[in-house]
């Protein structure tokens, strides 16, 4: 792809031109590339994660923070709404206790997709990143040949 400005012909590669061939494409290959992750097993650890997170930390921590909300309100320490009486604030109570479990169950959700083969990468799945390698580690050898496969591209 090219464009003229002034004077000036600016030229930008894309795809195949730029070096970017995977393993497919008859570029490099990885010797540690063909690590594949089932999806029996993504969807068991995506499972796990949805139940325990829920039943280990969700529920408990909207429970106990509609306790807690409860017992202040009862002491007098929070009022109580007029209209609706206590219920507003333990509705937000619980859902605050319940967002704040789910998001205290990621380190170790991110552990078990990590102990299955998956990177903990910003994203954190096989499906966050749309141009993603099949290579998910950096070693010294692919280091090495990344450079060298790009310039036989630029070459051939």
């Amino acid at each position: 792809m090219s464009s003229e400005t002034a004077g000036e012909t600016i030229t930008v590669k894309t795809g195949d031109a730029a070096g970017t061939a995977g393993p497919d494409k008859g570029g490099w290959k990885c010797p540690m590339g063909d690590h594949h992750v089932h999806r029996d097993d993504l969807r068991k650890v995506w499972k796990e994660c949805h139940e325990e997170s829920f039943w280990y930390r969700a529920l408990p921590f909207s429970l106990g923070s509609m306790a807690v909300t409860g017992g202040l309100i009862y002491k007098g320490i929070w009022n109580s709404s007029k209209r609706f009486g206590p219920f507003p604030k333990l509705a937000v109570a619980g859902i605050l206790g319940y967002a704040l479990g789910k998001a205290s169950y990621v380190g170790t959700c991110r552990s078990k997709f990590q102990a299955i083969g998956l990177e903990g990468r910003p994203g954190f799945g096989p499906w966050s990143r749309p141009g993603h390698r099949s290579c998910h580690h950096v070693c010294e050898e692919c280091k090495k040949k990344a450079p060298a496969a790009s310039a036989e591209q630029l070459k051939g």
